[in-house]
């Protein structure tokens, strides 16, 4: 298993990966359907704005994840893996990609917000070292109405 910046070819296969951890309707804020040309015209500033990068993560010629960081100063990053690569390391991989990648690029924290029931998540970003910094109730309105809480947390990256 690779994790490498995405490029423009990925774009279409990464959609597809991340259309079917959208259609969970459990781990992402994204749900389905989803717009494929809309979603792709989005995915190319990762490649175009300074301080923003798109990673993947691919195993044996599939991509299996990917993450993304985006802004200067502190970036906010989101992530996913595809459900039958999940717990094979590939979130570890991922995650340590963007750490390197943003301490490399001048950024002194990253943030990101996650559901309160994606304990996986949680664990993995605070063996990272990411504490929680706050808590946003009821702040998500998911498509089937309902209101979802998030955990927001964030890595200082300087001392």
């Amino acid at each position: 298993m690779i994790v490498r910046e995405a490029t423009r070819e990925d774009f279409e296969e990464l959609f597809d990966v991340f259309e079917s951890v959208a259609a969970e309707k459990k781990w992402i804020g994204q749900e389905t359907p989803l717009d494929r040309e809309g979603r792709i015209s989005t995915w190319n500033e990762y490649l175009e704005v300074e301080g923003s990068v798109m990673l993947v993560a691919e195993d044996e010629g599939k991509l299996v994840g990917m993450a993304t960081l985006k802004n200067k100063g502190p970036a906010d990053l989101g992530m996913l893996v595809a459900q039958d690569s999940r717990g094979h390391g590939i979130g570890t991989a991922l995650l340590e990609a963007c750490i390197a990648w943003a301490r490399a690029n001048g950024h002194y924290k990253i943030t990101l917000q996650t559901w309160p029931h994606n304990q996986p998540a949680i664990t993995l970003y605070e063996r990272y070292g990411f504490e929680r910094e706050g808590y946003l109730r009821k702040h998500w309105r998911r498509k089937s109405g309902e209101l979802w809480d998030s955990v927001v947390m964030g890595l200082v990256l300087e001392d």
